[in-house]
């Protein structure tokens, strides 16, 4: 099977009222890829979002998953999207089977005849997710967490190549967190390309191993370990992200002598060794981004 790609080029998003959401935005993504979407809310990732989806027009560039339109991808599902919040009423009737089952409706005819096929990919998604014991549960029983494993399994089941997750861990308890976590390099490993927005920054370095920073536009975007850094959070958040140095001899019970930068903006904080706030070996590597990208011909 050809390995999948998304590619974002140069795409600006205004809406009808002539708010522009994001602008010029660019990356390229590959599968077997964990990447994190970050930046601060109204920063554009939700806009980003329905572009790759299809629920939004670029007004100017184009989404493409190696060849293929947004709309020829969609059909033949290839995107799958877990989104942040249902809405749903969690009073109605409906068993976790029965929503699972929603992801296979694009293998269905008009009727939406379950097959046995659809059953048994059901029935896989709920294992990969450990919820196969309450298939026959009522949605609104389960807690926060198991309803987002829930949703999880359900885009699981349309067997998407390329995974969307709109903030995940928001709401799940640690166990969860780490369940999904798991899950996620284990799709990775099986060669789904896969994008997450999140504010957790803390457990970014941990799973993800491409980040694209954005607002506005897509200000940085590249390998973790040298995108994911310092400098380029605080240009990325402002004045949203809070910072805190800590050194000195007795800091550590070891002898390690570097100093601890800690990045957070509420929620799970970015903990960051030998760099400080303005110290950071790849400081130079947004700067050079964004003068790059205000060189491009529009």
């Amino acid at each position: 099977m050809t390995q999948i790609c998304l590619n974002v080029d140069d795409i600006t998003v205004t809406y009808n009222n002539g708010h522009t959401a994001i602008h010029d935005a660019s990356f390229h993504l590959s599968g077997g890829t964990i990447c994190a979407l970050v930046g601060v809310n109204g920063s554009g990732k939700s806009t980003l979002f329905k572009s790759i989806m299809g629920m939004v027009k670029p007004t100017r560039g184009r989404v493409t998953f190696n060849d293929m339109s947004v709309n020829q991808a969609l059909k033949q599902n290839i995107i799958a999207y877990v989104p942040q919040t249902e809405d749903v009423d969690w009073d109605f009737p409906v068993l976790v089977s029965d929503v699972v089952m929603m992801g296979r409706y694009g293998h269905m005819s008009f009727l939406r005849i379950a097959s046995k096929e659809d059953k048994k990919q059901v029935d896989i998604a709920l294992e990969r997710v450990n919820m196969l014991d309450f298939k026959h549960r009522q949605i609104g029983e389960l807690s926060g967490g198991q309803k987002k494993r829930v949703f999880l399994a359900r885009a699981l089941a349309q067997q998407g190549r390329v995974l969307l997750l709109d903030e995940p861990f928001t709401g799940v308890d640690v166990k969860t967190e780490n369940a999904i976590i798991d899950l996620l390099k284990t799709l990775r490993a099986e060669g789904h390309l896969i994008l997450v927005s999140t504010h957790n920054l803390g457990s970014v370095p941990e799973f993800c191993d491409q980040v694209v920073l954005i607002n506005q536009t897509v200000l940085a975007f590249g390998p973790t370990e040298t995108t994911f850094t310092p400098q380029n959070l605080m240009t990325t958040f402002g004045g949203a992200l809070r910072y805190l140095s800590l050194s000195g001899d007795k800091l550590h019970e070891d002898e390690d002598p570097r100093k601890v930068s800690i990045l957070t903006d509420d929620e799970r904080a970015a903990i960051f060794y030998g760099e400080g706030k303005h110290d950071s070996p790849h400081q130079d590597l947004l700067v050079n981004h964004v003068e790059n990208e205000q060189k491009r011909p529009k």
